[in-house]
């Protein structure tokens, strides 16, 4: 396990240092960060179609970033990949996503995120990195707590338009060969374990759907994180550090009641301020053999964010476990003998 590394999405600015990329891979490497993590969509941070047409600017990048004292990651392409489905009730959000000029366009929209995914693909490789972060769009969404009940065959209809929409995709990232990691959460149609075997069924289990694991959305869920680990970490090939708390009241629950984020029974926290159970997390994944980055997200209802970068980097330090290469009682072992093995379980009387 590596790190730890900082996701830049939610720093970025039009102040410095956080309106480029040289300034802010300088800003991490002073909080004590040893990567970052890149947002495909800021022009702040990058150039995507760039980066994926030229190995001489992401070679640039690479060692920009080095000189500053840290290394990328991975790319993640949130934005993007929520375009690549999206339902007619949410057109009107979304259309921030993308471009002013597709604005009211749905179709043009989702052929644009395809190419911009596409470019995603490569600049991934360009870079050199072999996972990348994503969202999967959600077409089923709106059917979540349903009333009516869902017709007969939709659910199975739903996923099967979304595993058509992905295939080009992930046939793209596996001829780079790059996993496309799906981050699970609410809002996207892969939000659980059970939707995320869906899809991948959908897909023809294909070889490069993996998860982003981000423990703060399964807390909002009452989905039990822990356990998570131990059904999908086959597939967990990138790890979102972000805290969450749920204190549900007489008044709202899981849903939330529409309120803001601060009054919201569940929200997101600063590292160590919500209740995720980190060590069991971080345990768990360095048992499972778990060799890529863990990542703060910061997203907290409460605190200023300097703050929370600051006290994440100690905070993902003081949890990565480097894991043992030999048993604690290695010195009273012996060597291999196969007649004492028989004695001591009795065969050879």
């Amino acid at each position: 396990m590596q790190g730890p590394a900082i996701f830049l999405a939610q720093f970025l600015g039009d102040e410095a240092p956080y309106n480029s990329l040289p300034s802010m891979a300088k800003w991490a490497a002073n909080l004590g960060y040893k990567g970052i993590q890149l947002p495909s969509w800021d022009a702040r941070c990058l150039d995507l179609q760039k980066l994926a047409e030229s190995k001489t600017y992401a070679d640039e990048m690479k060692g920009m970033a080095q000189d500053a004292g840290v290394q990328i990651t991975e790319l993640s392409s949130h934005l993007h990949g929520q375009l690549v489905a999206v339902h007619p009730a949410f057109d009107d959000m979304f259309d921030a996503f993308a471009p002013k000029a597709l604005h009211g366009n749905p179709k043009a929209r989702t052929e644009w995120a395809t190419q911009q995914m596409m470019y995603a693909a490569k600049a991934s490789k360009n870079l050199g990195v072999r996972v990348h972060g994503t969202f999967s769009g959600a077409l089923l969404w709106h059917t979540v707590y349903p009333w009516p009940q869902r017709p007969q065959g939709l659910v199975q209809a739903g996923f099967k338009e979304l595993a058509a929409r992905w295939l080009p995709i992930l046939n793209a990232f596996d001829e780079v060969g790059v996993d496309v990691c799906y981050e699970i959460h609410p809002g996207e149609d892969l939000h659980d374990g059970v939707t995320f075997e869906r899809f991948l069924a959908a897909t023809g289990n294909h070889p490069r759907v993996k998860i982003l694991y981000d423990p703060s959305h399964f807390v909002l869920q009452q989905l039990d994180y822990l356990q998570y680990i131990d059904i999908y970490h086959e597939y967990i090939n990138m790890f979102h550090v972000k805290d969450a708390e749920f204190n549900p009241s007489g008044r709202a629950g899981v849903y939330g009641g529409y309120q803001d984020w601060v009054e919201r029974p569940g929200r997101f926290r600063s590292l160590g301020d919500g209740q995720v159970d980190f060590k069991s997390i971080f345990s768990k994944l360095a048992a499972y053999g778990f060799e890529g980055w863990p990542v703060l997200e910061w997203e907290c209802a409460l605190k200023h964010p300097e703050d929370g970068a600051r006290e994440g980097a100690i905070f993902i330090r003081d949890h990565t476990i480097r894991k043992t290469e030999k048993a604690f009682d290695d010195f009273a072992g012996v060597a291999p003998d196969h007649a004492r093995n028989k004695r001591i379980l009795g065969l050879d009387r």
